[in-house]
């Protein structure tokens, strides 16, 4: 218990360092007719895309991509809203990329923009795959010590936004990775972070020490989200001699 604490204060100290070199970084943008699959991050409430540091570092080293951020407010007041503008984002990129789907990586709250997008406004036709980190698919209590912003309102167990999620989602195709940290002290109880949903397509993955921001930098789950989307290269034919 207290190593698993101390790890995490230790994610929580790295973060705050890292904050103010999330904020206007250039964004690599695929050149036309590429065929790397884009890979769209979306940080969580109040974040930056400094959270992604390890795992941006690791899929460029396997080269995968290109890593794109999603950016929205950090004020942001409602999920709906930033569903709508992430799926804006996304036809741009398809478009200048030439990339027909792309592959998303939300934490905590952009897991949940990213899986409203998916199940609401019909982005499983663009993403292939969405690989969510603590977040909060059945809402949070904690949610109930912030301010009554709508936007907290909407994190509540039973809001109306997450009776929406839990509507039928026919035909879509999108494939869930739902990483949570049985560490976690944001999303509560834990099992809210658990995607279960009768037409998605989901796996649930717990990860033993894993806090909520913590679980972005683990080693295990950067190295599953890299084989998740690292692509399918050829094998290497060997050159034959001549005498």
């Amino acid at each position: 218990m207290l190593r698993t604490a101390a790890l995490e204060l230790a994610s929580v100290l790295t973060h705050l360092v890292r904050y103010p070199t999330g904020f206007g970084q250039p964004q690599p943008v695929a050149p036309a007719g590429a065929t790397e699959l884009p890979l769209v991050v979306l940080p969580g409430f109040a974040d930056n895309t400094s959270i992604f540091t390890e795992l941006r570092q690791a899929l460029e080293a396997r080269q995968v991509g290109p890593v794109v951020s999603f950016s929205y407010s950090p004020w942001v007041r409602d999920v709906r809203t930033a569903g709508a503008r992430l799926a804006e984002q996304i036809e741009t990129l398809c478009e200048i990329s030439g990339s027909a789907t792309v592959g998303v990586v939300g934490h905590s709250l952009g897991g949940l923009i990213a899986r409203y997008y998916v199940q609401r406004l019909g982005g499983h036709v663009r993403a292939e795959t969405v690989v969510t980190l603590a977040t909060p698919h059945a809402g949070t209590l904690a949610a109930w010590l912030a301010p009554p912003l709508q936007l907290a309102r909407q994190l509540r167990p039973g809001s109306e936004l997450m009776i929406e999620l839990a509507e039928p989602a026919p035909g879509c195709t999108t494939e869930f990775v739902a990483f949570s940290g049985d560490a976690d002290q944001i999303v509560l109880p834990l099992r809210n972070a658990r995607l279960e949903h009768p037409d998605l397509r989901a796996l649930n993955v717990q990860v033993h020490g894993a806090g909520h921001l913590g679980i972005a930098s683990h080693r295990q789950v950067i190295e599953e989200i890299c084989a998740l989307f690292e692509p399918v290269r050829a094998p290497a034919v060997p050159m034959s001699r001549t005498a």
